[in-house]
């Protein structure tokens, strides 16, 4: 039998800062882009009652730890529930079981925290932030812990959603946090873009973007979806976390690329590329970038192990057992 921790969405929550995050997640993405193996989400699909159950992993060997999520999303109680399993890289077993739902908005930030400080500017100071819910929450928490920003313009459809999330932000940051009527009010003269929305359509006109602005765009995985418009996409020096996910349901690429304005060459790296140094990632001030962000093992691995490492050494969670097939695979 192996001892295997139990952790609680309880037990991680505020267990981690967006900082450790962030240097876990990077972490992660140094050894994709040397070679550790990742997937792209598995994602099947249920007419009735509707609804979507997704898979996706990572080894990452320096870490130690192998694993991703399983998670369903719909269905008739019409909600998400997230796990985490992660297993021991070298020995194969597993280690830790996590409720992994609130640790998601952190992990997902981090990775885009990770891509800003590769392809942002080096002064990028100014946000526009296109959505006021959790993972919007996530991605500028962390996108502060790379930038010294200064001011943040947050946009989504509901004024009183929007206005609340800013007050609250302004709080909790050092930058000053402020609602806008409109996209475009938010992403007009904005150093770093963010989309963390649910939308189909794009949600702003890519002509606005000025020359050096970098963009995270993480709010969809659908082939037939976007955040981002063909011009977005057409002008920037455009970064996947996986080349192969981009490929299946990276809707801002692959309808960019249906449109016409970009073929698959378009494709300048994977982050991990650019994280482990193996290609250069911003290379002046002019460029503009993408960073698209679809969810990936990596981060969910590198961060599942940080929570568990800390869990451990606060002696926080519960046992729960596993046997190996050697003793149970028995048919008997």
């Amino acid at each position: 039998m192996t001892n295997t921790r139990f952790l609680t969405s309880a037990d991680v929550d505020g267990l981690a800062t967006p900082v450790e995050y962030v240097d876990a997640v990077r972490e992660g993405y140094r050894q994709h882009g040397e070679g550790a193996p990742a997937e792209p989400r598995t994602k099947l699909l249920n007419r009735d009652p509707p609804g979507m159950f997704t898979t996706y992993a990572a080894v990452l060997p320096d870490t130690g730890a192998m694993g991703g999520y399983m998670y369903s999303a719909g269905f008739g109680a019409e909600d998400a529930w997230f796990m985490t399993p992660l297993f021991d890289a070298e020995s194969g077993e597993p280690l830790a079981l996590l409720d992994g739902a609130s640790m998601n908005p952190f992990k997902t930030g981090a990775a885009g925290a990770v891509a800003a400080d590769e392809l942002a500017r080096d002064d990028a100071s100014t946000v526009a932030l296109i959505g006021s819910g959790a993972q919007a929450r996530g991605q500028l928490r962390a996108l502060a812990t790379v930038r010294d920003l200064e001011s943040v313009w947050v946009y989504s459809p509901t004024k009183e959603n929007r206005e609340q999330f800013a007050g609250e932000m302004d709080r909790v940051l050092d930058a000053s946090v402020a609602a806008v009527a409109s996209s475009g009010a938010a992403v007009e003269g904005a150093d770093i873009v963010v989309t963390a929305t649910t939308a189909a359509e794009p949600v702003f006109d890519g002509d606005l973007l000025e020359p050096g602005t970098h963009v995270t765009a993480m709010g969809q995985y659908h082939p037939d979806k976007r955040e981002l418009d063909a011009t977005t996409i057409e002008r920037a020096k455009y970064v996947p976390d996986l080349r192969e996910r981009a490929l299946m349901d990276a809707g801002s690429f692959l309808l960019a690329r249906e449109e016409g304005v970009v073929d698959d060459d378009h494709i300048y790296a994977e982050l991990g590329e650019v994280v482990a140094g193996t290609v250069v990632g911003r290379e002046d001030d002019e460029e503009i970038t993408v960073f698209d962000s679809g969810g990936t093992g990596i981060e969910t691995v590198a961060a599942a192990y940080m929570l568990y490492e800390k869990a451990r050494a606060e002696e926080l969670g519960t046992t729960i057992d596993f046997s190996p097939a050697s003793e149970s695979l028995t048919g008997e």
